[in-house]
């Protein structure tokens, strides 16, 4: 099944995928829901196509044998870095390579690009996530960071702190 980098005509697929694997009653059925954390979307169509329409940002995506959109993720050139984001892989298919494989088409692509590191935020309680992480060779820098307080990308029912995460590829 292809990763491939994802266009304009993919954004109302995206956006429900991305939605489902993280917030909803349709993410508690995965082991990556911010449900019980955060409310509101995690993302909607116009900002996914502000992220297609800037050359920083690669958005790829998983299909399955019928074309559907079954994983994706997000990645920014940030000065050296790669920045890896809104992982997403719907719940009812996490836990079966897909997540693994998008990772490692990252690592690709920063090399590709010449770059040396990765780098993502990850909360800090998701305990099982940040193993997840770890056991794929990503290390936590020491620095933490407030949860987005602008409210786009929802709004925290409780205290939330990002931990940095990064892996020289």
């Amino acid at each position: 099944m292809p990763i491939i980098k994802a266009t304009l005509a993919d954004v109302p697929e995206l956006n429900v995928l991305i939605n489902s694997a993280y917030r909803g009653e349709e993410s508690k059925k995965g082991w990556t829901t911010e449900t019980d954390l955060i409310d509101g979307i995690r993302i909607d169509e116009p900002m996914l196509v502000e992220y297609l329409s800037n050359d920083a940002i690669t958005l790829l995506k998983y299909i399955d044998d019928d074309d559907k959109i079954i994983g994706s993720v997000y990645l920014e050139v940030k000065g050296d870095k790669l920045y890896l984001g809104m992982f997403s892989v719907s719940p009812t298919l996490q836990n079966g390579g897909v997540g693994r494989a998008l990772i490692e088409e990252a690592e690709v692509i920063a090399k590709q690009l010449g770059l040396h590191t990765i780098s993502m935020t990850v909360i800090r309680t998701r305990k099982e996530l940040i193993s997840w992480y770890q056991r794929r060779g990503y290390a936590f820098t020491g620095e933490i960071q407030p949860f987005h307080d602008h409210g786009r990308f929802g709004s925290p029912k409780e205290l939330i702190e990002l931990i940095v995460m990064e892996k020289s590829v």
